[in-house]
C-alpha cells in the first residue's frame, strides 16, 4: 500500500437519511492501484464488508468510540 488511504466519512449521509452506497462505490472507483479506503461509519457495516470482499478487499474493523466505526478496506 503505497499511498495514504482515501478517507470517507459516511455518517452525514445517515444523518440525512440517505444511503451512502453510491458514494462508497465512487470512492472505491477512485482508488489508485494498491490504495486503501478508510470508511468512517456509525455502525459496523457487515454487508459492505461482504461486498468489498467479493471485490478483492480485506477489511480491518475497529470501533474507535461508541457509535464510531473505522473500517479500512485494503486491496489484496
Amino acid at each position: 500500500m503505497s499511498e495514504e488511504p482515501v478517507v470517507l466519512d459516511v455518517r452525514p449521509y445517515h444523518d440525512r437519511g440517505e444511503e451512502p452506497f453510491a458514494a462508497i462505490m465512487a470512492a472505491v472507483a477512485s482508488l489508485a492501484p494498491g490504495q486503501a479506503l478508510l470508511l468512517i461509519n456509525s455502525f459496523d457495516p457487515l454487508p459492505l464488508v461482504r461486498v468489498m470482499d467479493r471485490r478483492g478487499y480485506d477489511a480491518v474493523r475497529t470501533e474507535a468510540a461508541p457509535g464510531e466505526w473505522h473500517v479500512r478496506f485494503n486491496p489484496r
